[in-house]
């Protein structure tokens, strides 16, 4: 069964190397290729799973979140863990490559031990040394939000992604942030894919048919096995409905569970849900549907060292931007799961080979881009990250240049959970600027609202994340704020959970009736107008040359 052992045997080897006590090369001596994909297999079958990559080619850094908090009754759960609380619940040595992997601790000093992480050319050579192991046992899957959120995707319209991971080879994948590029060039990329584009829960609205496939089957190790795509079910709420205007998303549960019975019924002996729920909506889905025995679940970017079991099924965790790639084997006797091992195998990149093939695909996507992608625009005088429930100091920085560069009072930004995290001292290139903006409708716009109407988009915001049925979760994290300061107590039901709304410039309390000038961006209207939000970003950081903020969180949370 289980354990938590070969994850940990990471955090073992390197436990000494706490921040300053050694050198980066003396690091990546101890920290080895071997080492970070070693595994002792187990069964007849091995699911590899890897989930929003957000259109990261290349090795980054990503600062795991801070504050992660869950509501109703997966609070103080998995993921709902973080820093300290996350290393002792499993184990894990302060200061390790591990705890640098999973944890926001010692950031910067133990990202400069470790270096960057991800690569598609790094999680190439991973999958084919599993693939080498492991013969026709091997099912790869990819939980979607693939093809968008970096500037070369976006100028392809997901071409550069989609032929990368073509030579990957996955068997099946489900999307979210792939249906940004428009119905029209979904369905054409879709057609030349050469691997499934799962999704039991997308219909055609106009004839109430499915729209992709539901179901794909897979024989492995002698194994009949059913992988059931879900795609995000709030993609027409949380991104424009007039990109995808005729199609209808949801959770569907019965119809889960119906395409669960239906593979039992034609032999299955073993259910994958590849899902793209995120993680408290496939908890609440594992409940009750009944008949699966994997879900590998995604969107909420969470990566768990191991899986959460509830009743019979197995939730695997696998992270984002690439930092971890996911090893489940699992015995299979008689239509059950008799065992099971898992390893999250975190991709160090100064650690683990380039894959050639894979380098020369990427080498090619970017050539053309390459020159102005590295033209520096600023410095970091700080540790610019994004991840969490609430403003990180990249979404200052980009509040900050919408207030200065569209001459506001507040300034709204959206809860993404993706961006590259830029080390202090590091130089900003417009790469990374793209890194955290690069989308289909990135206009900033300009307008008025009252007090009353910005309460209320805080408090639509934080029921779609807080809201204790994990099927009422319908977005990211809560929008950034700048220029605002507010309270929130999570505990509270719709309405009753935003107060103590300031303006930062002199502490005045938000008056209710009165009008404000509003930046922001990512709009999900259609026709908005203003200028993309990169340029503004790169705008600002030009003019200020080095930029630091304060990393001072302008949201108190109480209660909860």
């Amino acid at each position: 069964m289980t354990t938590r052992r070969d994850f940990l045997q990471i955090a073992a080897a390197t436990a000494t190397l706490l921040p300053g006590g050694w050198t980066r090369a003396f690091a990546q001596q101890r920290l080895t290729q071997g080492e970070l994909l070693a595994f002792e297999p187990l069964g007849n079958v091995t699911l590899v799973h890897i989930s929003d990559i957000h259109g990261q080619l290349l090795p980054i850094h990503f600062r795991e979140p801070s504050v992660n908090l869950g509501a109703g009754e997966a609070k103080g759960l998995p993921p709902h863990v973080t820093g300290k609380a996350l290393l002792d619940l499993y184990g894990i040595a302060p200061g390790s490559a591990a705890a640098h992997a999973l944890t926001p601790d010692d950031f910067t000093a133990l990202a400069r031990t470790y270096g960057r992480m991800g690569g598609l050319d790094r999680i190439a050579t991973i999958v084919k040394a599993i693939r080498a192991e492991r013969g026709e046992r091997v099912l790869l899957l990819d939980g979607g939000d693939t093809w968008q959120n970096s500037y070369t995707s976006l100028v392809s319209k997901g071409q550069d992604m989609v032929d990368c991971m073509k030579l990957l080879e996955p068997d099946a994948m489900v999307g979210h942030w792939e249906f940004t590029l428009g119905a029209d060039r979904v369905k054409e990329i879709v057609d030349d894919l050469g691997f499934k584009f799962l999704g039991q829960n997308i219909r055609d609205a106009e004839w109430n048919e499915p729209a992709f496939e539901p179901v794909a089957m897979f024989e492995r190790g002698g194994v009949k096995i059913a992988v059931i795509g879900q795609a995000f079910p709030y993609t027409p709420i949380a991104n424009p409905r007039w990109m995808m205007p005729n199609w209808s998303f949801g959770i569907r549960e019965e119809d889960v569970q119906a395409n669960v019975d239906k593979a039992r019924k034609e032999g299955a002996e073993l259910v994958v849900l590849l899902s793209h729920n995120g993680f408290d909506v496939d908890r609440k889905l594992a409940g009750r549907v009944k008949g699966i025995d994997v879900i590998l679940t995604a969107h909420t970017h969470d990566a768990l060292p191991e899986p959460v079991r509830v009743g019979k099924t197995l939730l695997v965790a696998s992270g984002s931007h690439g930092k971890f790639v996911s090893r489940l084997d699992l015995d299979v006797r008689r239509g059950e799961v008799a065992g099971f091992r898992y390893k999250l195998i975190p991709v160090f990149a100064d650690a683990i080979a380039a894959d050639a093939a894979m380098a020369g695909a990427i080498k090619t996507a970017r050539a053309l881009h390459e020159p102005m992608l590295r033209e520096v625009v600023g410095r970091a005088d700080t540790l610019l990250y994004r991840r969490g429930n609430f403003n990180g100091t990249l979404d200052d920085l980009i509040c900050e240049a919408l207030l200065s560069e569209r001459d506001a009072e507040i300034a709204l930004s959206p809860g993404f959970r993706w961006g590259a995290t830029l080390l202090p001292g590091e130089d900003i290139t417009r790469e990374d600027v793209f890194n955290a903006t690069a989308m289909t409708y990135p206009a900033a716009y300009r307008t008025t609202m009252t007090g009353a109407r910005l309460k209320e988009i805080l408090e639509d915001v934080a029921d779609n994340l807080f809201n204790p049925d994990p099927y009422y979760q319908q977005g990211g994290d809560m929008v950034r704020v700048g220029g605002l300061a507010y309270a929130i107590d999570i505990a509270q039901p719709l309405g009753r959970r935003i107060f103590d709304l300031r303006l930062m410039r002199n502490g005045e309390p938000l008056e209710a009736s009165k009008e404000y000038t509003v930046t922001g961006w990512a709009s999900v209207n259609e026709g908005t107008e203003g200028p993309a939000i990169w340029d503004v970003v790169m705008a600002h950081i030009a003019k200020k040359k080095v930029v630091a903020p304060k990393d001072v969180s302008q949201v108190r949370v109480v209660g909860g």
